[in-house]
């Protein structure tokens, strides 16, 4: 898998039916841009573009504060509301970003569900956990209540929670993190979605419930076919869980490349630091290799590359440009990078 980012033709509006070199999603160039209280612009996403075959999973990783829910949150049409999303957002060859707001809603919630961290404050606390999975049914398709509520009851049995009839009447507050979650990937798969965006869908559980989510999680997109979006700062679960990984810093994705190639050989300076960090057996109780500095606030970024000030390959012209994203000659699968010094091939993690 891996697909790289064709030129497209104009958008036609609601084309469901794409042809078969088309990805699932192809999103192009796009900028978050947030208006603060005072009218001042601040933009935490800069120029994003990532995109996801169908049956593939895109592991979008970084550290915390880098734009990877922003972007998320961009995509699935759910940014506050002092943000704007701008770029390209293609689905089914359809810009989403170019329909007027109530089509495009309605589009993904055809196409797109997600997954958050806190499943807990995501779901109703007002409602039982079953009228929020029917509801999500007949937001959908065109059933009638009774049919949604058996529906529900089918969906909660199929994400693992036990006796799930009783369990469709309770509430959020009477299920443990790993139950609420389970019941926030059951409201999810409700509507058949193309894409899931899972945002931090496990980072909240104890190990065990975390590899029986993953688990779960694999088995659902086997079944449907659907394209994942997983955000971690995890690199255990993204080599557990992904075929490619796209690894964003400042807002920006800086190597994007197939899983196991990325950690026999990361490219950019930032990813080899994060791998680096990594705690390994055979390091015979020797201190941790950190990344020195800490990532620019979005309002004050450095020009040129927004990683130099950290970078130990910082050289002539890394703060003189910013680095545009291209593909890496000869990698097959494709494999891109944005960075005026990349790490040679043959220097070891």
């Amino acid at each position: 898998m891996g697909c790289g980012w064709p030129v497209l033709a104009a958008p036609r509006p609601f084309a469901l039916n794409p042809g078969p070199a088309m990805p699932l999603i192809d999103v192009q160039d796009m900028d978050v841009t947030i208006r603060r209280r005072d009218g001042t612009p601040v933009q935490p996403v800069r120029g994003v573009a990532l995109c996801v075959d169908a049956g593939e999973t895109l592991a979008l990783v970084g550290e915390s504060g880098c734009g990877k829910s922003l972007t998320c949150l961009a995509i699935a049409g759910l940014l506050p509301r002092r943000a704007v999303a701008q770029g390209r957002v293609v689905m089914q060859d359809t810009d989403l970003l170019a329909l007027p707001r109530r089509a495009a809603r309605l589009l993904r919630r055809a196409l797109i569900a997600s997954v958050f961290q806190d499943a807990t404050n995501a779901l109703n606390p007002v409602r039982p956990i079953g009228w929020q999975v029917a509801e999500a049914i007949r937001l959908r398709r065109s059933v009638t209540r009774n049919e949604a509520g058996a529906e529900a009851v089918r969906l909660l049995g199929r994400v693992g929670l036990p006796e799930p009839e009783r369990r469709a009447k309770e509430y959020p507050h009477q299920f443990s993190g790993g139950m609420n979650q389970r019941a926030m990937i059951a409201l999810a798969i409700a509507g058949r979605p193309h894409l899931l965006i899972a945002d931090e869908a496990t980072t909240a559980l104890d190990v065990t419930i975390q590899a029986q989510i993953l688990d779960l999680i694999a088995d659902l997109q086997a079944e449907l076919g659907m394209g994942m979006i997983f955000v971690t700062h995890d690199l255990g679960i993204v080599a557990q869980a992904a075929d490619r990984a796209a690894v964003m810093y400042a807002g920006r994705i800086v190597e994007t490349a197939p899983v196991a190639a990325l950690f026999a050989t990361p490219r950019h300076p930032y990813t080899r630091g994060l791998l680096q960090a990594l705690p390994r057996v055979d390091h015979d109780g020797r201190p941790l290799s950190t990344i020195d500095g800490i990532v620019p606030p979005p309002d004050r970024m450095p020009p040129g590359c927004a990683f130099a000030p950290r970078c130990s390959r910082v050289g002539a012209g890394c703060d003189a440009a910013v680095p545009l994203s291209q593909k890496i000659p000869g990698a097959s699968p494709p494999r891109f990078l944005a960075c005026h010094r990349p790490v040679p091939v043959s220097e070891e993690v």
